[in-house]
């Protein structure tokens, strides 16, 4: 199947080298092409160029793009989007006043939906994922890592993890599945929560290997949650089992979560609003993401990580949604390009390389996906007819993607 899109008012995010990152002041560099035409070979992009050098070929399909500009998919590298019911109730008590940690520490938070998921059918959790991922594809998504972690047992983190397999399985999207044992302490563990460590390193971690069931590890290395050592533990034992890490850290206070997750060579190390020179001289040179979650820090009101000291200290920097019912219930990645501008006050064009290529990165895909380049997979989105790619990040009240291809098909 041979797609060519024409007369595309610009193209965005091009690349004719391709990088695996974008660090520092880069990231305020966007190629684009107006005037532009884009050919897709199958499910990959074969070609791509303004249209005063579109050759006399033959297509099985043309879309005309007049009006419309047309970008790579972003790529949504933090969710939690396998899940049974909403917490709206706990909203409600953020409003009054009561913070994160006060709701957890009632059987609140994480360990609320915990209850639910192991209350909850393989069934059912596959068909609600199955819409929450139908809503981000309508919203410009083509990749989306998602994590388990409301299980708290090991039968109910395998079942979470299997849903997730089922919906690598069904769904268009590229999804990466990580094993999040320990996002929180269950009641029946607290003050001796190394005994729930126990659990996560002999039976959650060698099961989900031995079933293939995860791509990553993940641990909540944050205060009130695990500690370095506890971190330590688990990501040694998921490294014996080829699993690479992918760390929440830094989001209470400064855990040390971003130095462990450096020792460890994480892919990522997610949240961050608590990042100091310390933190930043730790992660520069490094291979880990440092990826922001403003979903999560517009949900439950809390300051700001410091994006622009990152970028000025010559760090990449990766953006995803946080996709869960209790901090950020919302998978729509053009809202966090907005938030990245308004709140973070990056540039348009900075927001746009977090929400892909970089965000592709944290989730180890970037070497196919996030980008316009030849030979990468043809994961795109059209717009509705929009003045520039500026319009993108402004216009934070409506859905601006008209049309969405995925591995090369339109979806």
């Amino acid at each position: 199947m041979r797609t060519l899109v024409k007369n595309i008012k610009e193209l965005v995010q091009v690349e004719y080298q391709q990088r695996l990152r974008v660090c520092g002041k880069d990231m305020a560099t966007l190629g684009t092409i107006k005037d532009a035409y884009l050919i897709v070979d199958g499910d990959r992009i074969s070609e791509f160029g303004p249209m005063s050098e579109l050759k006399e070929q033959s297509f099985d399909k043309e879309v005309n793009a007049t009006g419309r500009m047309v970008f790579p998919s972003f790529c949504d590298s933090h969710t939690h989007l396998v899940y049974a019911g909403s917490r709206e109730i706990e909203y409600i008590d953020k409003i009054r006043g009561l913070s994160y940690d006060e709701i957890a520490k009632r059987g609140g938070g994480i360990l609320n939906s915990a209850k639910r998921v192991q209350e909850a059918t393989e069934q059912q959790l596959y068909d609600d994922a199955v819409q929450r991922l139908e809503q981000m594809i309508r919203m410009g998504t083509g990749a989306v890592e998602i994590k388990s972690g409301y299980g708290m047992t090991t039968e109910a983190e395998m079942k979470m993890l299997r849903v997730i397999r089922r919906l690598k399985e069904s769904s268009p999207l590229t999804i990466k599945s990580t094993l999040l044992g320990a996002h929180g302490i269950p009641m029946e563990y607290r003050g001796r929560q190394e005994k729930f460590v126990d659990l996560v390193v002999n039976e959650m971690i060698p099961r989900a290997a031995a079933e293939h069931l995860a791509d990553y590890i993940d641990v909540f290395c944050d205060a009130g949650f695990f500690t370095v050592e506890d971190t330590e533990r688990m990501l040694e034992t998921g490294a014996k089992y080829g699993l690479r890490a992918k760390i929440h850290a830094n989001e209470m206070a400064c855990s040390g979560g971003i130095q462990v997750a450096v020792k460890y060579n994480a892919l990522s190390c997610d949240h961050l609003e608590y990042t100091g020179d310390a933190e930043i001289a730790c992660l520069l040179g490094s291979e880990t993401m440092p990826t922001v979650l403003p979903g999560a820090a517009f949900f439950l009101n809390m300051h700001h990580a410091p994006v622009r000291k990152m970028m000025d200290a010559g760090l990449p920097v990766a953006m995803a949604s946080d996709c869960n019912p209790g901090s950020s219930p919302s998978g729509n990645m053009q809202l966090i390009l907005s938030f990245a501008c308004v709140n973070y006050r990056m540039l348009p064009e900075e927001a746009i390389n977090a929400t892909t290529i970089n965000s592709g990165y944290a989730m180890g895909v970037s070497d196919q996906l996030g980008s316009i380049a030849v030979g990468k997979r043809a994961n795109f989105y059209i717009t509705r007819p929009i003045p520039t790619y500026e319009y993108m990040p402004y216009a934070y009240g409506e859905n601006k993607v008209e049309r969405t291809f995925l591995n090369g098909v339109e979806v």
